[in-house]
């Protein structure tokens, strides 16, 4: 009996053939080849397993999955995903926690210093044939070294980004729902902060928490005031918990210096975009968990998942989402 995977991701062939060489033995895989939910209804549809990176599964595409056991993220948060409906027609839901965190650590702080150095700018304006000179930035340019960085979410990444930040001398605050231990506190070097003192403290504020009901627009005109005017916000989280149209007027009117975005509450980001047209923001295209070192270790524990239930197998605790 042969098993069907379906990746529901728009998927170039040679990446699909990347995947195909891992696959377990009894198990063929197909994927996407466009955009749009009524395509994603067609090819789920005799599938018995499907994986999403940044594909919105609906309670729609999933009841068109007749045959559908398991349905994977590939990566971390769920948010995409309809979980309540899965849960409803008896399909698991499962992710690989922790597989990117030191990839969006790194490139986290990689946009910390695109931001605080105008790097992005530099390059557009240098493309353009325009030499830009030091005193025509937007601003002065600022070292991570020796500042305040506010951690806002500290599961896997938050933590990670902490550890690459260790070298840096800064002073790191860390906000989540349940603090740390004291002997976890001081093994990290963190301190555990309120979002006002976080806000009102850090120099770079960083986002690494889930997108929930209670994250949801967590960055505003309110919050974003609440920052000091010579701050950077990074957002590597999801867009929803910032409200992209507050932070354009906020960078617009110099509320805070300046902005580093890697996800956006609408994906692709939309063309007429305002945050396209701003000098004190660097853009990127949801690249940050993707790296050729950690595909893969992913690829190979998200297909162990898909063979533990085609197994009867119970999918490993951390994995599985309940």
């Amino acid at each position: 009996m042969t098993h069907k995977i379906v990746l529901l991701d728009n998927t170039a062939p040679a990446q699909a053939d990347r995947l195909r060489a891992l696959l377990p033995d009894g198990f063929e895989l197909s994927h996407g080849t466009t955009r749009g939910e009524e395509h994603l209804k067609e090819i789920i549809r005799d599938a018995d397993f499907a994986i999403s990176a940044q594909v919105a599964v609906t309670e729609d595409i999933l009841r068109a999955g007749k045959r559908l056991r398991l349905l994977h993220k590939w990566g971390v948060g769920v948010d995409n995903f309809d979980v309540e409906a899965a849960r409803s027609l008896g399909i698991k839901v499962a992710r690989t926690t922790g597989s990117n965190a030191l990839p969006v650590a790194e490139f986290t702080l990689g946009l910390m210093v695109a931001t605080l150095r105008f790097q992005a700018l530099g390059h557009e304006r240098l493309r353009q044939g325009n030499w830009m000179a030091f005193n025509e930035l937007p601003g002065p340019t600022l070292c991570i070294s020796g500042s305040t960085v506010g951690i806002v979410g500290f599961g896997a990444i938050g933590q990670t980004v902490a550890r690459v930040l260790k070298g840096f001398g800064c002073r790191i605050l860390y906000n989540k729902r349940t603090p740390l231990s004291a002997n976890e506190e001081q093994q990290l070097g963190v301190e555990f902060a309120t979002m006002p003192d976080l806000l009102a403290s850090s120099d770079i504020v960083s986002l690494h928490c889930p997108l929930t009901p209670e994250t949801t627009n967590l960055i505003n005109i309110k919050s974003l005031a609440a920052m000091k005017p010579s701050a950077v916000l990074i957002n590597i989280a999801r867009g929803g918990v910032v409200n992209e149209p507050d932070l354009a007027e906020a960078l617009r009117t110099n509320v805070i210096r300046g902005a580093a975005m890697d996800v956006y509450s609408i994906e692709p980001l939309p063309k007429d975009s305002e945050l396209l047209n701003l000098d004190n923001i660097v853009l990127t295209p949801h690249l940050a968990a993707a790296t050729a070192d950690t595909f893969e270790p992913t690829i190979r524990r998200m297909f162990d998942n898909i063979e533990r239930i085609a197994k009867g197998q119970p999918l490993p605790p951390k994995d599985e989402v309940v």
